[in-house]
């Protein structure tokens, strides 16, 4: 069964930002909750690569950013694969994206979801079967 929704990297580092306020609040139930369900979620290996490097980079340890991975890795993880890779150069010539973006639009393709939650790209813009929700936007806002 595919998953439901997918986590582009900023949810999952503003889960443990202790400074990220509001947003460390939403983002930290979103992974909470995946992690007590992890069958409904998915991430890639890019997401996971990103995690580690940004999270250390921002003064935590390996040993911490490890045991996250580890912890995430219970979700379905979509495989940086060749096919992966032409899949996201199609993605980022159809809608104009970065590289990286459009890698993010492609496992979340791949993995089937609907859902893609992320700060990075337009809110409730569609890319394919793909829908990007940024759940950090006030719902009551016009």
């Amino acid at each position: 069964m595919p998953a439901e929704c997918f986590f582009d990297t900023n949810i999952l580092l503003y889960a443990y930002d202790n400074e990220a306020g509001r947003k460390r609040l939403k983002a930290s139930a979103l992974v909470s909750a995946a992690l007590k369900d992890p069958g409904r979620f998915a991430i890639s290996v890019q997401v996971l690569q990103e995690f580690f490097v940004n999270f250390t980079r921002r003064g935590q340890s390996d040993e911490a950013a490890a045991t996250l991975v580890d912890d995430f890795s219970a979700w379905n993880i979509v495989a940086n694969t060749h096919e992966l890779f032409l899949a996201g150069l199609e993605a980022r010539a159809r809608w104009q994206l970065s590289l990286w973006d459009a890698m993010i639009i492609a496992a979340a393709t791949r993995a089937g979801t609907p859902i893609l939650y992320s700060e990075d790209l337009n809110h409730q813009q569609h890319y394919g079967s793909v829908q990007v929700i940024n759940p950090f936007l006030d719902p009551t806002a016009a």
